[in-house]
This record gives C-alpha cells, structure tokens and sequence, in this order.
C-alpha cells in the first residue's frame, strides 16, 4: 500500500478535542482529485461518483485499537474493501480517510496509488492498512 500523507489540519484537530479516534466513525473516500496538505475538510475534495459499488461517502472502517504505549499514540484500523458492480467503478487515485462524525467531516490523511485505477465489474480494492504498526502513530 501506497504510504500515509497527513493533512496539516490534522495535527491542530487532534488536540483540539476535533477527534476522538477511539470512538467517531471513520470512513475511507475515493478520489481522482488530488489532495493537498492544506485541505482540512472532505468538502475540500470531489469524491467520485457513487454507483457501481462505490456508495457516496466512502465506507467506514472500524476502529480495531486506539491506544498508547509508552507515550506512542497507535490507531490500528480495519482494511476497507471496495468492489466494482453492475459496471466499472468511476476512476480514482486517491484514497481519503476522514471523520465522518466531525461537524465539517475533518480529513486525516490520504494515500496516493500512483496513477488513476478503475475497478471492472467484479474487482476489488482492498485499502490495507498495517494492523501492527496501525494507519497512523503520534508521539
């Protein structure tokens, strides 16, 4: 999996209370416009078109651990699987996590595929996150 690229916005929303990572619904965006490490808001981006398997919105992902040890904060996150049907799914590049249950849906942070993917009717893209060193860490 491509590596994890926070949004700025992120690292002043953690602490001021915009986030509790251990409990708000967290959700997993697709799309072909590329973000920027100053979007701080999913209205910041265009998703792609819901259809064909993809609902709008993205998909959630559930939170498997949010803890710290020895002063190191780890988020470790279910994987989120997309799957094409009926037809191929809208092209995409990115994938986008962001708070669903934050008053402006704040962004956490993206993944950048390399080059734009379209899903054919059947295929899957599992957005895998690492369940030992977690999607993110804070120290």
């Amino acid at each position: 999996m491509p590596s994890f690229q926070k949004f700025n916005s992120f690292v002043e929303a953690a602490p001021e209370k915009v986030h509790n990572l251990g409990a708000d619904t967290l959700k997993v965006m697709l799309t072909l416009t590329a973000p920027v490490a100053t979007n701080a808001v999913k209205a910041d981006l265009t998703e792609i078109a819901a259809g064909n398997g993809y609902t709008a919105g993205g998909t959630q992902s559930a939170q498997s651990s949010s803890a710290q040890t020895s002063g190191v904060y780890k988020l470790v996150i279910a994987d989120v699987v997309f799957t094409a049907s009926g037809s191929p799914m809208a092209a995409f590049r990115y994938a986008v996590l962001y708070n669903d249950t934050a008053t402006n849906k704040e962004l956490i942070g993206f993944w950048d595929y390399g080059s734009s993917l379209t899903l054919g009717v059947a295929e899957t893209l599992t957005v895998d996150f690492d369940g030992t060193n977690g999607v993110l860490t804070i120290t």
